[in-house]
C-alpha cells in the first residue's frame, strides 16, 4: 500500500468519479484507475461500485474511507513535524546539565524556550567525564562543563564566566583588609583547602596555576577540601588558619565567624561541548541562543580548541 493510492481512493471517494479524481490529482485518470485497482487487489474488498453514469462507494470503501483519511492526516502530520524538526523548531535536544550560579543553566532553557517553543529539552545531569564521554558517543547533543580547557575529540564553546571568591576565618587580618589576593594571601602562609587533583583536575589546575603565576612556586596546602559547608566550617574553626577557594552555585554562604570576599583575577568559564562539524537543527537553536549572549557567530562550522581531558569538575 502506497500513500498515493490512498490519495487516490479519497479523491474519487470525494469527487464521485475517476475523471474529476485525476484532476484533482494532476495525473491521467487511468493511473487513478490502475493504482485503485491494486488497493483493492492489496485488500480482497471492492472499494467502489462502478457503472457506465457513476462511480458510489461500496459498504467496504465506506468503511475503509475514514481510516485512510486518517492515515493521510497522519503522513501530514508526520511531515509538518519533519519540517519542524529541520527548522530547529521542533524535536529533542539531549543535554548534559551543571549547576549555574543564579540558574543560568535555566536561564538559556527559558531563553531557547521562547525561541524554539516546540523545542523538547532532556536535562541530563552527570559527572563531567561522564557528561563528555555521552557527548563523544552521540548520547547528548551537547553538555554544560566548567573549568575545563579542552577535551580530546570534542568542541568547547565558552558561554559565561563566573568569578572565585575566597573564604578565610573573619578573625584573620587579612579578612579585613582590602584588595585581597592570592599574592597577599601567599604571602601569609595560609595552608590552602583545595580538592585533590584525582578529584578535580581542571579546577585544581586553574587554581594551583593562578598561584604559581602569583608568586607561589609550590602552594602550601592544607587539609582538602570536601563540600563547602563542611570546608568554610573548619575554616572559621578554632584550629590552624587556613582558606579555601571556591565559586557561586546556589548563592554565596553565610557562616559565622567566616569571611567571603571575591577574588580579582581567574575565573571559573563554563563551556558548551560539542561535537565538531556542523550542529543539527536542534543544537543550533541552542547554538544561536548560548552565542547570543557571547556576541558570537553561530553561523557554519562549530569551532573550538582542542586537547587533553581534565576528567572532574566541581565546586573547591
Amino acid at each position: 500500500m502506497e500513500l498515493r493510492q490512498l490519495e487516490y481512493f479519497v479523491a474519487v471517494a470525494e469527487e464521485g468519479g475517476f475523471a474529476r479524481a485525476a484532476e484533482r490529482c494532476g495525473v491521467v485518470q487511468s493511473a487513478v484507475s490502475q493504482q485503485v485497482r491494486r488497493l483493492e487487489r492489496e485488500w480482497g474488498v471492492p472499494l467502489f461500485a462502478r457503472s457506465t453514469r457513476r462511480v458510489r462507494l461500496s459498504g467496504a470503501g465506506e468503511r475503509l474511507l475514514p481510516e485512510a483519511r486518517a492515515v493521510l492526516a497522519a503522513a501530514r502530520r508526520t511531515r509538518q513535524v519533519a519540517a519542524d524538526v529541520a527548522g530547529g523548531s521542533d524535536g529533542v535536544l539531549r543535554l548534559g546539565g551543571v549547576q549555574g550560579p543564579g540558574g543560568r543553566l535555566f536561564g538559556v532553557l527559558h531563553e531557547l524556550a521562547e525561541r524554539a517553543p516546540g523545542l523538547r529539552v532532556t536535562l541530563r545531569r552527570l559527572p563531567p567525564a561522564e557528561r563528555l564521554a555521552a557527548v563523544r558517543a552521540g548520547e547528548l547533543d551537547a553538555a554544560f562543563v566548567r573549568a575545563l580547557d579542552a577535551a580530546p575529540g570534542l568542541e568547547l564553546l565558552p558561554v559565561w564566566s563566573d568569578p572565585l571568591y575566597v573564604a578565610l576565618s573573619a578573625r584573620h587580618p587579612l579578612a579585613e583588609g582590602p584588595g585581597l589576593t592570592l599574592a597577599r594571601l601567599t604571602a601569609a602562609g595560609l595552608p590552602l583547602r583545595l580538592a585533590p587533583r584525582e578529584d578535580n583536575p581542571p579546577f585544581h589546575d586553574l587554581i594551583t596555576g593562578a598561584l604559581r603565576a602569583a608568586g607561589a612556586q609550590r602552594p602550601l596546602l592544607g587539609p582538602p577540601f570536601t563540600t563547602l559547608q563542611e570546608t568554610l566550617t573548619a575554616v572559621g574553626g578554632a584550629g590552624e588558619p587556613s582558606w579555601t577557594v571556591f565559586y557561586e552555585v546556589n548563592g554565596l554562604p553565610s557562616l559565622p565567624r567566616v569571611a567571603v570576599r571575591p577574588l580579582p583575577g581567574p575565573e571559573v568559564v563554563t563551556s558548551l561541548a560539542v561535537r565538531p562539524g556542523p550542529p543539527g537543527p536542534a543544537l543550533r537553536e541552542l547554538l544561536l541562543v548560548t552565542t547570543a549572549r557571547e556576541g558570537a557567530d553561530p553561523s557554519g562550522q562549530i569551532r573550538g580548541p582542542a586537547g587533553e581531558l581534565g576528567a572532574r569538575a566541581h565546586a573547591s
